[in-house]
């Protein structure tokens, strides 16, 4: 728990000015409430100084010790001077009766600027933490995001409402609580110190429940975040997923699955409200042995303002008490929802920038994987890979599902590093260079087309942030895409909906192409720009691709064979190795892996002669 708190500390370091006033109001706000009942003490002997003139000299004893002897001495004669005062006078006995309302008001003024503050404090403390745990998840490396659900990472940045919470409401208590509880044991103990020991002895047996019910309050409290990161994960997966769901009439069984996270997050709940609730009751039994056994003490003995006083400070000391051991339940509730925040924050991040980074100029630069391997897990994926790009030259990556293609172009984007050997562009290793300057000098084009929910203009104009609405018409033009943007209502202005729901996949892909021309980077990855789309569609995305390759090095996956026949150079990848490499007449000439792909996908069966006829190459060109 202190580990915990001194994180809050450390979340609320930058406001600390704030906070620390927000603190010393919340001690002035716990010497409120006895200051009220010693105000009300105070205006009874005032009042009533005839019936009972010996209590204004026992008021006086509960003045600190540590008081000058001759401030004692003053606030004796006047607390005389004003009974003597209000003896015959209206407006003075006003006057001093007029003190409780002050007090209550002034102690109102108190509380409500230590919760304003604290309020403070933790809103902009909250704010920072949610955009420290976005940025710190957005940068985190490709790996971690296919470890983790999005619907969990969502729920986990939500958890650090809890923490909003606790600093806001539960810290004025902590501060303030304490305070209340050790004024009125100061004050019962300087009036009656007997009474204080006999009413007190029970409260060691509060500490038991306290503990028991605590280590309930973390298990459960842990579960309640678990299942909602669970309750999180459906919502995201139903909702992305809800055209498949429709589909294959799946309602009923999301539904399911939603309400049975719902009982187990319900069930949990209920659990942390009985481990809150529970000691209270416990201690109030307690406290009232407590009271019982002091009014046994007490029988048969005459009571004064002494005893009335001692009595109602008692009462009253309950009430922070009970405070408290909600506030330990809410702290360890807050430690358990908020645990998995910090350790989010603290996971590495595997791909740094190195501390002096090195220029990179890509413009004009030959790409180089020096004998690349690489793996996910415990197998390799890529084997010993050698190859050279020249700038300017286009080189397709073909071969069967899982060869290791779009691997081959995560490690040039350094999305991963290699397990072993190295990627280099102009002879610069890539894990000497900044991730900024890479990823500003490749633009990207992919089968799955990421748009935002946002116009097309400023979809386009991601490519580049800052372009001008001309660059991103002319974009648009080099892609043939301007002719439909102007079609729809509102033209670059015109919103796309989630995803872009509202465009064609041929129109969403030329917005990906136009996106990628306003970049205007020297390296083009193209990763099967063209599979998904019809033949109509694929002909003018050909030709918006065409329009972007001119002048750039390109590097481009395909399984539609007939989009990669022109390319400089073919690479075919089979199990993680580079198998052949030629144009494409050359490796239908082979007969090889790259023929037999052909020949698949254009419904042919591959030659397998036993003995290839002379004089023919051993085998068909595939045309």
């Amino acid at each position: 728990m202190i580990k915990f708190l001194f994180k809050l500390w450390e979340l609320n370091r930058p406001y600390k000015g704030r906070f620390l006033l927000g603190v010393f109001f919340g001690i002035l706000n716990g010497l409120g409430q006895p200051l009220v009942l010693g105000t009300a003490a105070f205006v009874f002997c005032v009042m009533f100084t005839n019936n009972h003139p010996e209590d204004l000299q026992k008021l006086a004893g509960a003045v600190p010790h540590w008081v000058p002897g001759w401030v004692r001495e003053m606030f004796i004669q006047m607390k005389q001077w004003v009974a003597a005062q209000t003896a015959g006078s209206m407006t003075w006995k006003i006057l001093i009766v007029s003190l409780i309302p002050l007090v209550v008001l002034v102690r109102g003024i108190v509380a409500y600027l230590s919760s304003y503050l604290m309020a403070w404090v933790a809103l902009r403390t909250i704010c920072d933490l949610r955009v420290r745990l976005f940025e710190h998840l957005l940068n985190l490396p490709l790996s971690f995001f296919t470890k983790n659900s999005t619907g969990e990472l969502i729920s986990r940045n939500s958890d650090v409402l809890v923490l909003q919470n606790m600093i806001a409401v539960s810290l004025v208590t902590l501060i303030s609580c304490p305070v209340t509880l050790l004024t009125y044991l100061y004050m019962m103990v300087k009036v009656e110190p007997k009474l204080t020991v006999i009413s007190l002895l029970v409260f060691p047996l509060c500490m038991i429940p306290i503990t028991v019910y605590s280590r309930k309050v973390r298990r459960a409290g842990a579960a309640i975040q678990t299942e909602l990161a669970a309750l999180g994960k459906v919502m995201h997966e139903s909702f992305t997923g809800n055209r498949i769901i429709k589909a294959y009439n799946l309602e009923a069984v999301v539904v399911n699955q939603f309400k049975a996270s719902v009982s187990i997050f319900r069930s949990n709940c209920m659990r942390v409200v009985r481990a809150t609730e529970s000691p209270g009751p416990l201690i109030e039994f307690a406290g009232s042995l407590g009271i019982a056994g002091m009014f046994l003490y007490m029988a048969g003995r005459s009571t004064s303002l002494e005893f009335l006083t001692f009595v109602t400070a008692l009462l009253m000391l309950y009430a922070p008490i009970k405070n408290l051991i909600r506030l330990h339940s809410q702290m360890t509730q807050a430690q358990a929802a908020t645990q998995r925040v910090f350790e989010l924050l603290a996971t590495p991040n595997t791909l740094t920038d190195p501390a002096q980074p090195a220029p990179l100029r890509a413009a004009g630069a030959e790409i180089h994987f020096d004998n690349v391997s690489f793996g996910y897990g415990a197998g390799l994926v890529l084997r010993d890979i050698q190859l050279k790009v020249k700038p300017g030259r286009m080189v397709a990556l073909v071969g069967r599902t899982g060869s290791g293609k779009t691997t081959l172009t995560n490690l040039l984007l350094r999305f991963y590093d290699p397990t072993a050997g190295a990627v280099r562009i102009g002879g610069v290793d890539l894990r000497e260079v900044a991730l900024h300057d890479l990823h500003s000098q490749i633009a990207v084009v992919t089968q799955e087309v990421i748009l935002f929910n946002d116009t097309i203009r400023n979809n386009i104009a991601c490519g580049r942030p800052g372009a001008s609405a001309a660059e991103v018409e002319e974009a648009a033009r080099h892609a043939h895409a301007h002719e439909f943007i102007m079609e729809k209502t509102g033209g670059y202005e015109a919103g796309i909906g989630e995803k872009g729901v509202t465009l064609s996949g041929g129109q969403r892909q030329r917005l990906s192409i136009a996106r990628a021309i306003l970049k205007n980077a020297p390296i083009l990855v193209l990763d099967e720009a063209t599979s998904s789309l019809d033949s109509e569609s694929e002909r003018m995305v050909q030709a918006a691709l065409d329009e972007l390759m001119k002048g750039r090095t390109t590097i481009c996956i395909a399984h539609r064979l007939s989009t990669v026949q022109h390319a400089d150079v073919i690479l075919v990848l089979d199990e993680g190795r580079i198998v052949e490499t030629g144009r494409h007449a050359e490796l239908l000439a082979l007969g090889g892996v790259y023929h037999k792909l052909h020949s698949l996908q254009f419904h042919k069966e591959p030659d397998k002669p036993a003995h290839p006829p002379p004089g023919n190459g051993g085998g068909r060109d595939g045309e």
